[in-house]
């Protein structure tokens, strides 16, 4: 369904990984945003399940075998809601939504860190609709397109802001579904490898570890959420 590509972001090679349905097109776009492993099987695996839906799906590698320094700034960038990561990320959103196979609306759905950049790109309003999953809340959300979320209950660092976003978002008149799951920790949809790691230091915080019935739950909500806001008529934002 999918395979390996390099994009070419402001003339610089980025690598990435792009999924296509199986017939029909063009098709809305949604791009894939990692957590801090960047771009692995794991990854290849949701975009592949995303275009399974029926969208033209990329996930770019923002780390590319950098190592931590690459991370630490990704990770900066995020907190500072601006930089060259964020650059690159909106011009991935460019580049799928000016594809001939692309139907010209997009949606990115993220996971960690990269569920942070989901909610950032949705709060910019670069994206008809986000899904952000256990991923950093932005400060300002008054002008972001419709969002869907998922945090674990386990998850006591990230979960925190939760109700203030969905709270903010119903007050500015936002579509929303937030959820946040008993028994789940931070990265309950992911499977990657080097989860084991963090599961070891960051249990007490962040309680990591895949769990099926809350993903796979997470996943039947993002379907419907992207499919009203990428396969129907984008609602009216507030001004």
């Amino acid at each position: 369904m999918g395979g390996d590509l390099t994009l070419y972001i402001s003339g610089d090679p980025i690598p990435g990984y792009l999924s296509a349905p199986d017939s029909g097109g063009p098709w809305p776009g949604v791009v894939v945003l990692h957590q801090a492993f960047g771009l692995d099987d794991d990854i290849r695996r949701i975009t592949d399940r995303v275009a399974s839906l029926g969208y033209l799906a990329v996930a770019p590698d923002l780390v590319d075998g950098g190592g931590w320094g690459c991370i630490a700034r990704i990770a900066r960038d995020l907190w500072r809601g601006e930089g060259n990561n964020v650059d690159t990320v909106e011009a991935v959103i460019t580049w799928l939504r000016s594809r001939a196979d692309c139907s010209g609306k997009v949606g990115a759905i993220g996971f960690c860190m990269g569920g942070g950049y989901a909610f950032l790109l949705g709060a910019k309003q670069k994206v008809d609709v986000t899904a952000s999953n256990y991923g950093q809340i932005p400060d300002d959300l008054a002008n972001s397109c419709p969002v869907v979320a998922s945090y674990g209950a386990e998850d006591r660092f990230l979960r925190r802001g939760a109700q203030g976003a969905r709270a903010a978002l119903e007050e500015a008149g936002i579509d929303n579904d937030f959820k946040i799951y008993r028994g789940a920790g931070h990265g309950f949809m992911n499977q990657a490898e080097g989860h084991r790691l963090i599961e070891t230091l960051g249990r007490p915080l962040l309680a990591v570890g895949y769990r099926r019935d809350a993903a796979e739950d997470a996943w039947v909500r993002i379907g419907a959420f992207f499919a009203k806001y990428l396969n129907g008529e984008r609602l009216p934002q507030p001004e």
